[in-house]
């Protein structure tokens, strides 16, 4: 059964939690698109680190899944979000990262939520900052418009184009398309990221970052984690994972480390 926390301007956020209370903590911050019901990987990935006695959440990000919210939804608002987890398993946790949502918990930790470390999978800074901020500014002004679909479009407009065909074909699509406008702080926060020097921009992360992709990735993949560890003197690894995903088993033993060692 789902649990909730109540963010500072009133959110209510659903997620499950993990592990025995009082342990080391994570907290899991996905990208762009999943949520609990959709997300067949970072669960099983909670389900072992509680075996090996590290408690986490996996959460509904505003506007997905339970934690519906009314009202546009930006980087400061998801930020609060995260805030309130952290509250719950204790108030510091690892900051796990997939995806958009490594920028996202880079921002968060920028922001001064209580991190103890962050673990970021596939980070996808791979463009530069006039880019990012283009492409942003296109989505988001067909999301303001209410063009959900075309905004959904243009966010994937840059992955392989197998993921959009292979998103149409299923019954979840038309829920992508409604939740499209749960995207302003994955958006929001790669603009942030790209917007000036890597250094200059983290300068404010002082906890301990670890960067991972997987085995088998893509492109630009592994140039950013390795961009993102010398920028703030963290570390840059490989994890068994292929196309974006990692595999629960490799990942756990990674995050239980990284929770035992800045718990």
């Amino acid at each position: 059964m789902s649990e909730h926390v109540t963010t500072a301007r009133g959110d209510r956020v659903a997620f499950d939690h993990h592990g025995p209370e009082g342990a080391p903590a994570v907290v899991f911050i996905a990208g762009a698109g999943p949520y609990r019901a959709t997300d067949h990987v970072t669960t099983p990935t909670a389900a072992l680190l509680a075996e090996a006695g590290i408690q986490s959440t996996v959460h509904d990000r505003l506007g997905r899944g339970e934690s519906s919210v009314d009202g546009p939804i930006d980087l400061a608002r998801e930020i609060d979000a995260i805030r309130a987890l952290v509250d719950r398993v204790g108030g510091r946790a690892v900051l796990v990262g997939h995806s958009s949502g490594c920028s996202i918990a880079l921002a968060a930790a920028a922001a001064g939520v209580p991190a103890s470390a962050l673990a970021l999978w596939e980070a996808p800074l791979t463009e530069d900052g006039a880019a990012t901020a283009d492409w942003w500014g296109r989505c988001a002004d067909l999301i303001a418009r209410g063009e959900l679909e075309r905004a959904l479009e243009t966010y994937m407009e840059d992955m392989p184009p197998e993921f959009l065909e292979g998103a149409r074909s299923t019954p979840e699509f038309p829920t992508m398309v409604a939740q499209v406008v749960s995207y302003g702080p994955d958006g929001e926060s790669l603009v942030w990221a790209t917007a000036r020097p890597l250094p200059e921009v983290l300068q404010d992360v002082d906890v301990p970052v670890v960067a991972a992709v997987g085995t088998e990735t893509f492109p630009g993949m592994p140039e950013a984690a390795a961009a993102i560890a010398a920028a703030t003197g963290g570390t840059a690894i490989e994890v068994d994972g292929r196309w974006h995903s990692w595999e629960p088993a490799a990942m756990a033993a990674v995050l239980a480390d990284l929770a035992r060692a800045n718990a």
